[in-house]
């Protein structure tokens, strides 16, 4: 913001190595996320040869010599082994092991499904040495009707002498093989792909024949924010640079949008130019351009503003490591709808000249239980996102949707039609600087003027963006344009419900926390309202999540949602519960999993239980109750027995992580205690549950 005015082989590019296939289909290539067990290691933590080296792409270059990048067993023996987990399934149909340096010793290769199972799909007899430096093995077959989250690769060390090495671990859902090829960021790479729709005018209750400019909608699609420049109703009337409107969804189908509104004071002041980058998923924190002193903006970073039932709160710092921009009246901003990412456009020392664009994340120690608005978290220091995606140019307008991978932005570096275009790109691993060549939206979006500031909601279906065509009076409009499936995102489940007192049902102010309920990473947090415990997340399709809110005393009940084999945009209400920390009171837990008729804990159950521990173990003197339920299927007796046997698993593995074992009491009830009807399934599984009670604090 200036201050005053894909084909699966360009998916799968890391380090020098691309996955070439057909682009018939929805491609997905899934790197090693998680090392969940190995059986020994030359190195420890991220140190050279450790298990962590063969997380992500390949990236132990070159091929055929040892590297400090690539994970070595630390002994000779005849089962070594590594297990890892992607960060989402897929319906795999090849594996891939990178051995970058003495190939040769691998055994066997087993896939591992979301329900715990293991897929034997590669077996060597005879393992031992191989006229190669280096190998990628490869491993295809007939996908089957399992979801793979995880790989084991067992190997027999001592038959091919030396350090056995493996640089990464894949799977993909199509037929592709690895060539090796250097890829340069020139302009010859730029891919440019047409959009079959055309732009269309939000109309006169949204543009003006002043300047309309960066529209930020929000995820559920039903409001729109955007920046009006010089216009009469800013709080500076016509002198005013620029204030923040909004307008709001009147009829869906239609795309109607009701008469835009300035959204007050704060942010808006009489003398600045105000711009809003971003706003939360359920819409009540924005992220704000500038730093606000005494009232006044100054463009020296970003600033956060939550709504209240009296309007926005008064702007807050967003502190970020070494924060500088070299030219401020040039700056952008994004917030990830995950809260884990804060792209920002800004001109620094170590970019490629002009605005680059650059991402920070939350300091771990700085995500507290409680959200507090006079404390806001501090961000790294910002990163490039490199050379792929960051021209000589002017780099700027980033947007990234709601799958957290999909990356648009403006440029006038990439080359195309006119003064910047706006480009699409994908993030293919957790480094934030390994991306797909940035493709060109075509001459639909990108005219020989000025085009940016594209913005999409969760959905995925309709872009918005600035552009000088046919804007009223010839200024600067906002308009609308339906996406092509070669330029839309990956599809996400918009969640949406309130925080409540489990036993008042009165909205709770809480965090609100999910996460890949497989690996146990934490894909996001968010906030519910103040006023009225309202909250949104939105999670990307391919995993099974778990989600809860956290506010002080009280102990959440989980939910969860399988959405790992999601084809299509959704929206989901689920309201969370929170139950207040008092003895007597019961808490289920939800995400505690069982296959069908048996007592052994299923590993997606693990996230749930690490909590319950790191409760108790904060709280030493709390004694709890563990029940277990079933349904009313079958042999009553059995059932009890059943239930008794589940609960004890929790009780040993609760032992296993440290906590005594008399704070601990198990009771199996069976079926006799159902909490929904027993009539059909679709209520019935509601009573196979393990619940504890807190009965002593």
């Amino acid at each position: 913001m200036k201050l005053y005015s894909v084909p699966f082989s360009k998916l799968a590019l890391a380090a020098g190595l691309s996955l070439v296939g057909s682009a018939a289909q929805a491609q997905t290539v899934l790197w090693a996320a998680k090392v969940v067990d190995v059986s020994s290691q030359k190195g420890t933590g991220k140190a050279p040869f450790s298990a962590d080296k063969v997380l992500g792409a390949p990236n132990a270059l070159p091929l055929g010599e040892s590297n400090n990048e690539a994970w070595a067993p630390g002994k000779d023996g005849s089962s070594e082994s590594i297990e890892v987990r992607f960060a989402r399934s897929v319906k795999a149909q090849q594996v891939t092991v990178i051995e970058n340096f003495n190939p040769g010793a691998i055994t066997k290769i087993e896939l591992l499904d979301t329900k715990g199972g293991r897929h034997e799909v590669y077996k060597n007899a005879t393992p031992g040495p191989i006229p190669v430096a280096f190998r990628t093995l490869q491993v295809k077959f007939k996908p089957e009707n399992y979801l793979t989250i995880g790989a084991v690769v067992t190997m027999n060390a001592a038959k091919v002498p030396g350090d056995n090495q493996i640089d990464a671990i894949g799977v993909a859902n199509v037929d592709v093989q690895i060539v090796k090829q250097d890829f340069k960021n020139t302009a010859s790479e730029v891919e440019t792909v047409q959009m079959d729709s055309t732009l269309k005018t939000l109309g006169t209750n949204v543009n003006s024949k002043y300047t309309d400019t960066h529209p930020v909608i929000s995820p559920d699609g039903r409001t729109l924010f955007f920046a009006r420049q010089g216009h009469p109703g800013n709080r500076g009337g016509t002198r005013d640079p620029q204030d923040v409107w909004y307008s709001r969804l009147e009829s869906g189908q239609r795309k109607t949008w009701g008469l835009a509104k300035n959204l007050g004071t704060p942010p808006n002041s009489p003398e600045d130019p105000n711009g809003l980058a971003s706003v939360s998923a359920n819409g009540q924190v924005a992220l704000l351009i500038g730093v606000y002193v005494d009232g006044l903006m100054e463009p020296k970073g970003f600033s956060t503003s939550r709504h209240t039932p009296g309007g926005w709160s008064k702007p807050l710092k967003v502190e970020i490591d070494n924060y500088y921009n070299k030219d401020p009246e040039h700056i952008d901003a994004y917030l990830a709808t995950s809260g884990k990412a804060l792209l920002m456009a800004v001109e620094r020392t170590d970019g490629q000249g002009g605005q680059d664009l650059y991402v920070s994340f939350p300091k771990p120690d700085d995500i507290g239980v409680q959200p507090d608005p006079n404390r806001p978290v501090t961000w790294t220091k910002p990163l490039n996102l490199g050379r792929k995606i960051n021209t000589p140019g002017s780099d700027f307008a980033p947007f990234l949707a709601a799958d957290d991978k999909t990356l648009y932005f403006a440029s006038d570096g990439h080359g195309g039609y006119g003064k910047s275009d706006i480009f699409y790109s994908k993030r293919l691993d957790d480094t934030w600087t390994n991306w797909s060549p940035p493709r060109n939206l075509g001459p639909v979006v990108n005219s020989p003027d000025f085009d940016a500031y594209y913005t999409l909601s969760a959905a995925g279906e309709d872009a918005y963006l600035v552009s000088s065509r046919n804007g009223i009076d010839g200024s600067k409009d906002i308009f609308r344009i339906a996406l092509t499936p070669a330029f839309k995102p990956d599809v996400v489940t918009l969640v949406q419900g309130k925080v409540l007192d489990a036993v008042t049902k009165k909205p709770i102010r809480a965090i609100i926390h999910y996460e890949n309920l497989i690996t146990g990473e934490e894909i996001g947090v968010a906030e519910s309202s103040p006023v009225d415990g309202s909250y949104t997340i939105v999670l990307p399709a391919g995993v099974q999540y778990g989600y809860r809110a956290e506010a002080p005393e009280y102990i959440a009940e989980n939910a969860n949602l399988d959405v790992s084999a999601a084809d299509k945009y959704s929206e989901k209400t689920q309201d969370l519960f929170l139950v207040p920390f008092k003895v007597g009171q019961k808490v289920r837990l939800n995400n505690i999993f069982f296959p069908q008729s048996k007592f052994y804990l299923q590993p997606s159950s693990f996230p749930e239980l690490l909590r319950l521990v790191k409760i108790l173990k904060q709280y030493p003197t709390v004694e709890i109750l563990i029940g277990g339920h079933t349904d009313n299927q079958g042999d009553p007796a059995l059932n009890v027995k059943l239930s008794e046997d589940r609960v004890n698993e929790v009780k040993k593995y609760l032992v296993g992580k440290g906590i005594a074992a008399e704070r601990l009491k198990t009771q199996g009830f069976g079926g006799t205690q159902p909490i929904s009807s027993n009539e059909q399934e679709e209520t019935r599984r509601f009573n196979r549950r393990v619940e504890f009670t807190i009965t002593k604090k």
